[in-house]
């Protein structure tokens, strides 16, 4: 035991001491980079892992890093260590190798853990831990934890590769289109680069962030602010660079790079995901410059110089001259001396007024295309239209205050020939027509009255100008040669002939963007010249995809039991298209899940547990039904699912609208919970309220239960399966401290209201949630349970009323006495009374003295009264019943005589919780009368003589017969007078406080003797014939007096013993007693002699009666002589 006390000792020091050490180190804090991190398959993965609080910063810590996956959750797989290099398990042995999986050291105290390429079955938790050296203690936390999750990658680029040839300020168009089928909530950020020759690395030109905001590249920022260089996103993946003026620095390999980020749980971005669209090859050519600044070069061209009537002219006018873009400019064109349309400095179109009507056709049409060119194009041609046409530009200075001074013109004609010619075409084609999207476009265009060749081109309006110009499709010439034409050449679309006056465009997978309005323009040819024309215009409306591809998301049944099955069905309605389908599932707690996604060619991707999936496929002529079932359904599977489809059309993943949710419950046992409470509670006001709800139902061993208490609907208190306890929000909190609520053996709940008021009546629930343990370790809950008791709070009558009329009290000195003070109204647990006992004394001029005070609260106290301080000391205030209030008084005084008054005043808790006093009432005075004791002494008073010897001792009894009080105390005193003496003298006194004195003067001649505590006596040994004489007591009786100290109450003389003392020899005579005792010896031994000679004859006589042979006399016995019965009525 010793050397326990000491171990304990000294582990106590030594804790003691680590702490005094240790007192101002800080606490190590290990943190990684926050989860969870989506990556995609084949991407880079980085973990940042950082450690503080050492107390030495300057040491190199040494990091591990683990992980846990998601199909095996309770085995972890040791990867990469900076410590020790055998730390890895096999699995990742060859990549650490390798140098595809590393961990770098960024500081003395960080870490990063990278992953050069990420497989699919890299996603789960890491784990990053600090090695603490063996010599240090722990104090803090050594490790980490992240998610990643590795998804698919769906990111897809294209844009077309070409060849393209310009000049040196001309514009240029791309497009590029980018999409993404990711189920995580993902941004696409687009950028332009141009790959000089000759240069490594690719400059951007222009790029779009994930917010849609425009940066431009570096060397592109002055043209961008101009306007020359543009980035528009058009409909959901198309992207479009339009540069106005190229430039000789433009020349190279232009392409555009998509990248796909998401916001990480730190709320950075990272790209998960980058691609390349395909490159096209960009030649600058250089114009001829003019030299001086003031000249200024015009030249106009033609698309067709020679022109047949119905056919389109158009014209081109090309303006140059230094310091272009400085410069204001104005550009007419003229017919001989016709003015046809012109375009002001600041871009103005006017039309002359002989082709009004004509422009208001659309037959005419003015277009600055850049800021050097210039275009006219004349619709449907007339004999009267062909001529010399004149295009001519002149400067325009702009003065201070805004205003144009016009300069010196330059001009440029074309000589333009148009024929006439007769034919009877005709041109037939449906108005409108509506196709689906995805879907084949097809118009069919009927030719009538053909005599020679025809050429077709289809053509579309364009939706890019403000004016209605149409472009050219595709065209089928009179050879039967197709051409691709426009926007629409990189898709697959054709021309045919299907008969003879037959034509047909088909256009396949069409989109929203390709509604518009399409023209068939028919050209008839004789001798390689174009004759006439003719044409047809259709409205083509695409219908969306997401306006008749329906996706629903149907579950019979929502509610499953534990462990079941459940089959989930996706119902994809509308044409057979190219889709992509991904399950997601919503927990409760707002995460989302992806459980497996099937791309169009069949490719299954899980992302979930696939042990507890199955995926099936039923196709119809309409619809196809995609079914995902669940095996053994755990609450990690309940939640909210959701299917998701995009279509894959024109090399674009289309997302569609998602399906409904669907919410699958687990669908828990019938709740076999069973309670009982008391109906209906009357309790009065400022009493407890206690209600009970039990169960009654046998409990499971390993149930928990939720408990929840409410009034009318609202919550007061509950308590959830873990017993923590929580008041409702409308219960303020004055109230919450008179709020309790406890579980008991059973199990019972109990809820405790004290001092009840009028407002906690109402209708109390009591609702139960039982919870049972689930197989993954959690808790599921069954139905609800409750039971309702009805609460009254009664406030009873207030009439307060004592008992009046008191008896007079007499008692004796030290009793202890009671004064009652009574309620004799109706009580109750609302009225708390304050209680006061006033004193009179008698003949005292202390008058109604507070002598005790009891107030509402219960406190007791006693008046500072100096005069009545003794008998405060000896009250006793006493609640027998809740009617009684009662005084008692130790050991009552004579001075405690009076008049004792009892007054009571009734208190009740207001609404507001604040004491008031609803009434007061006094008894009548109580008269109490102390009286002393009374005389109640009394002795043995017998004469007695005796004649005894100088041999013989003699004693001189004292005995009390009765006393005054129990308490009393005696002093006994023994009296002789001899026959020569006149008065009695003192020969002993025994006093009260025990002390004896001898007055007889012969020493030790006298014995005291206290037998018993009302006998006293004395004996005189060996006495002498001069102590003859008449000997006697006399008892004092003394009482203790509570208010006068000791006192004598009485004193009584006993009966006088004369003796006579003869010397030896001479005794005389004896004493009457000795007398008496001969006589009763004497009359003992006759009766005794009789006795004997009554018994002898009788047993003669028994032996006579025997010899003689007789017949034996009836014995006396009752066994021998049975008792007559009871005469009867026969007798």
């Amino acid at each position: 035991m010793r050397f326990s006390l000491l171990s304990c000792g000294r582990a106590s020091l030594l804790f003691y001491l680590g702490l005094f050490l240790h007192r101002g180190e800080a606490q190590v804090l290990t943190e990684a980079q926050a989860g969870p991190l989506y990556r995609v398959v084949g991407a880079p993965l980085s973990i940042s892992c950082n450690v503080s609080g050492y107390s030495d910063a300057s040491t190199k810590r040494d990091f591990e890093f683990r992980m846990i996956k998601p199909a095996n959750p309770s085995r972890e797989i040791q990867i990469m260590s900076t410590a020790d290099p055998g730390f890895g398990y096999s699995m990742h042995s060859m990549r650490v190798r390798k140098k595809e999986i590393f961990l770098t050291h960024v500081s003395q105290n960080s870490v990063i853990f990278e992953i050069l390429s990420l497989e699919k079955d890299d996603g789960g938790e890491y784990e990053c831990s600090v090695v603490n050296p063996v010599t240090s203690s722990y104090n803090g936390i050594y490790s980490a934890k992240t998610t990643v999750k590795v998804i698919d990658n769906s990111l897809s680029v294209s844009s077309p590769a070409s060849d393209s040839l310009s000049f040196e300020g001309d514009a240029l168009t791309l497009i590029c289109q980018a999409s993404s089928n990711t189920v995580q909530h993902t941004h696409l950020s687009l950028a332009w680069y141009l790959h000089r020759e000759g240069v490594d690395a690719a400059q951007p030109i222009i790029s779009m962030d994930r917010d849609f905001t425009l940066i431009p590249g570096q060397g592109f920022e002055g043209r961008y602010q101009a306007g020359l260089v543009r980035l528009d996103k058009m409909g959901e993946a198309t992207y479009r660079l339009k540069m106005a003026q190229l430039e000789l620095s433009d020349q190279g390999k232009i392409y555009c790079q998509a990248r796909e980020w998401i916001q990480d749980h730190d709320r950075s971005w990272y790209t998960i995901a980058q691609k390349d669209g395909e490159k096209t090859t960009l030649n600058v050519k250089a114009r001829e410059v003019v030299a001086d600044k003031a000249s200024l070069a015009v030249r106009i061209s033609a698309q067709q110089t020679t022109l047949q009537e119905g056919q389109r002219l158009m014209l081109s006018c090309n303006v140059d001259a230094q310091n272009l873009e400085e410069r204001f400019f104005s550009v007419a064109w003229f017919r001989g001396n016709l003015e046809l349309a012109s375009i002001g400095p600041t871009g103005i179109v006017s039309v002359g007024p002989g082709y009004t009507g004509r422009e208001e056709e659309g037959e005419l049409r003015v277009t600055r295309i850049t800021d050097r060119d210039y275009r006219l194009i004349l619709q449907h041609v007339r004999t009267e239209d062909q001529g010399e046409y004149i295009c001519r530009a002149w400067p325009q200075n702009r003065g201070q205050d805004g205003a144009f001074t016009q300069g010196a013109a330059q001009d440029s004609s074309q000589l333009i020939s148009i024929s006439a010619t007769e034919s009877g075409l005709s041109v037939e084609m449906q108005n409108a027509v509506s196709v689906n999207e995805g879907d084949r476009l097809e118009l069919t265009c009927k030719v009538n009255g053909v005599k020679d060749q025809i050429s077709i081109t289809w053509q579309r309006e364009s939706t890019s100008s403000s004016v209605a110009t149409f472009t050219n499709v595709v065209s089928l010439s009179q050879e039967g040669v197709m051409e691709k034409a426009g926007e629409l050449a990189r898709r697959r679309v054709k021309a045919t002939r299907t008969a003879t006056d037959t034509f047909t465009l088909e256009l396949d997978e069409v989109t929203p963007s390709d509604s518009g309005v399409y023209r068939c323009d028919v050209s008839e040819w004789k001798s390689n010249s174009k004759t006439n024309s003719q044409a047809h215009s259709a409205t083509v409306t695409v219908v969306p995809v997401d306006s008749f591809v329906k996706v629903k998301l149907i579950l019979r049944d929502n509610r499953v039991d534990g462990d079941g099955n459940l089959e989930l069905m996706c119902r994809v309605k509308g044409p057979r298209l190219p889709m992509t389908v991904s399950w997601s599932l919503l927990h409760d707690d707002s995460t989302l899940d992806n459980i497996l996604t099937m791309y169009s060619n069949g490719a299954i991707s899980w992302s979930g547990d696939q042990h507890r999936y199955q995926l099936k496929v039923v196709a119809q002529a309409d619809q196809v039904f995609h079914y995902l079932l669940i095996n053994g359904v755990s609450p990690r599977e309940a939640g909210k699912y959701q299917c998701s489809v995009s279509v894959f059309l024109e090399n674009v993943n289309k997302k569609l609208p998602p399906s409904n949710q669907v919410a699958v419950r687990l669908q828990n046992p019938v709740s076999k919970l069973s309670l009982i409470s008391v109906p209906t509670l009357r309790n009065n006001i400022n009493s407890d309220i206690d209600i009970r709800c039990s169960v009654i139902s046998e409990p499971s061993e390993f149930s928990r239960y939720a408990v929840t208490w409410r009034i009318d609907n609202e919550t007061i208190v509950s308590s959830d399966q873990n017993a923590l306890v929580t008041f409702g929000p409308q219960v303020e909190l004055s109230h919450r401290q008179r709020i309790s609520m406890k579980r008991t053996k059973g199990p019972s709940f109990d809820l405790s209201v004290r001092q009840a008021r009028t407002s906690d009546k109402g209708s109390y629930t009591c609702d139960v949630v039982e919870f049972l343990p689930d197989p993954s370790g959690g808790w599921y809950q069954l139905s609800p349970k409750s039971k309702t008791t009805i609460v009254e709070v009664l406030e009873p009558a207030n009439d307060l009323r004592l008992k009046k009329k008191e008896q007079p009290l007499i008692v004796m000195e030290g009793d202890q006495v009671e004064l009652k003070c009574n309620i004799i109204s109706s009580a109750s647990s609302a009225f708390f009374y304050k209680v006061i006992w006033l004193y009179t004394g008698h003949g005292s001029p202390t008058t109604n003295s507070k002598i005790l005070e009891l107030d509402h609260l219960g406190l007791l106290s006693y008046p500072n009264n100096q005069g009545l301080r003794s008998l405060q000391g000896r009250l006793r205030l006493s609640r027998p019943t809740q009617n009684t209030f009662n005084l008692g008084i130790h050991r009552v005084h004579e001075g405690d005589s009076g008049a004792y008054q009892c007054q009571v005043e009734q208190y009740q808790l207001d609404q507001e919780g604040q004491w008031k006093q609803t009434a007061s009432d006094s008894a009548d005075p109580i008269t109490l009368t102390v009286n002393v004791a009374e005389n109640k002494l009394s002795i043995v008073k017998e004469e007695v003589e005796l004649n005894t010897s100088t041999s013989l001792d003699f004693t001189v009894p004292c005995h009390i017969t009765q006393q005054s009080s129990k308490y009393s105390e005696f002093q006994v005193t023994w009296f002789c007078q001899r026959e020569k003496e006149t008065e009695p003298r003192s020969i002993f006194t025994a006093y009260r406080n025990s002390t004896l004195r001898d007055s007889f003067g012969k020493g030790g001649q006298l014995r005291f003797g206290h037998p018993l505590p009302n006998q006293y006596s004395i004996t005189v040994l060996k006495p002498r014939p001069e102590d003859s004489g008449v000997y006697f007591c006399m008892v004092e009786e003394w009482l203790p007096s509570l208010s006068h100290g000791w006192r004598k109450v009485a004193e009584e003389k006993s009966g006088n013993l004369t003796v006579t003392v003869y010397a030896d020899g001479n005794v005389d005579a004896i004493s009457e007693t000795e007398c008496m005792s001969g006589t009763w010896i004497g009359i003992l031994v006759a009766f005794v002699i009789c006795s004997l000679l009554v018994i002898c004859l009788l047993v003669l006589k028994i032996c006579r009666s025997q010899a003689s042979g007789g017949k034996f006399a009836p014995s006396l016995w009752a066994e021998q002589l049975p008792l007559a019965t009871k005469p009867g009525t026969a007798d």
